[in-house]
């Protein structure tokens, strides 16, 4: 039997590549858009990535990372300390909790609607339902038609608890699956009201909203939301099961990086206040 040369043995031999790293995403349907930017941005600059997004809800994402199903919890609202608690039961590790942009729960109007700004406790009684005609709060007469998010969100969660104190919503509300389908319905009716993230802005315009009736109204923009004068700021967040490692640490370092922040701009959201002043 003829040998081969060492060098064809070695050729022959099939190149073994380094198999790619998966990342997954899962939860806030607020930060979806969000985080496919993120992922398609990250993945064309690091090509053995693979970023895997879904939402769902912040609920959603919390249910999986406490099952261990993501590697990323992507949530608009703060976990509850009984979430963190139940999470470190399992890991014995107290979950890492990121803020990777900011945001501004905007309050959502047909642009037909004459009102242009309201204040909390406004919003608070219209969402309630003890005001229920636009008349009430300066607006042309008519029925007001409520459109909120499904109780898994975040953005639902946080408004509950921050704009309407923890009260629950008027049975008159429709919940609908994600802040564009509330942004959707409001641009196609005139006498409706929405919330969610300001990201959205297609077909409707934003009210401007008092703290309360001796404070300014402010539009849930940069400068407001940055400074925190806009009365329904926020935090986007990503959660962890423990430390980033591999792959995981990257993308996240990447979120947080000039690069990454660019990224939030673009989408329309608010870059974390620490980079805003790089990012133009």
């Amino acid at each position: 039997m003829k040998k081969l040369p060492l060098a064809a043995v070695l050729f022959s031999v099939p190149l073994l590549l380094p198999a790619a790293q998966s990342v997954t995403i899962k939860g806030s349907d607020t930060m979806v858009i969000l985080n496919q930017r993120w992922a398609e941005n990250y993945m064309a600059s690091r090509k053995d990535a693979v970023i895997q997004v879904t939402g769902g809800g912040s609920g959603t994402g919390i249910s999986a990372l406490l099952s261990g199903s993501t590697d990323i919890c992507a949530s608009s609202r703060p976990m509850s300390e009984k979430e963190k608690a139940a999470l470190q039961a399992k890991t014995g590790v107290p979950p890492v909790e990121i803020p990777v942009a900011k945001d501004g729960v905007a309050i959502f109007l047909n642009t037909q609607n004459p009102v242009k700004e309201l204040t909390l406790a406004q919003i608070k009684d219209i969402y309630t339902g003890k005001i229920t005609d636009w008349k009430d709060v300066g607006g042309t007469a008519g029925r007001i038609i409520l459109y909120s998010r499904e109780n898994n969100s975040g953005t639902y969660v946080f408004f509950k608890e921050h704009v309407l104190n923890k009260q629950d919503f008027s049975p008159m509300a429709s919940n609908l699956p994600g802040t564009a389908g509330v942004a959707n319905a409001v641009s196609k009716d005139p006498k409706g009201i929405g919330y969610g993230g300001a990201a959205y802005a297609k077909g409707i315009k934003y009210c401007a909203v008092q703290a309360d009736d001796k404070s300014p109204a402010y539009l849930p923009d940069e400068k407001h939301i940055l400074a925190g004068t806009y009365a329904a700021s926020r935090d986007l967040y990503f959660y962890l099961r423990g430390p980033a490692q591999g792959e995981v640490k990257s993308f996240i370092d990447w979120v947080l990086s000039r690069a990454g922040q660019s990224v939030v701009v673009s989408v329309g959201y608010f870059p974390l206040k620490k980079a805003a002043s790089k990012i133009k």
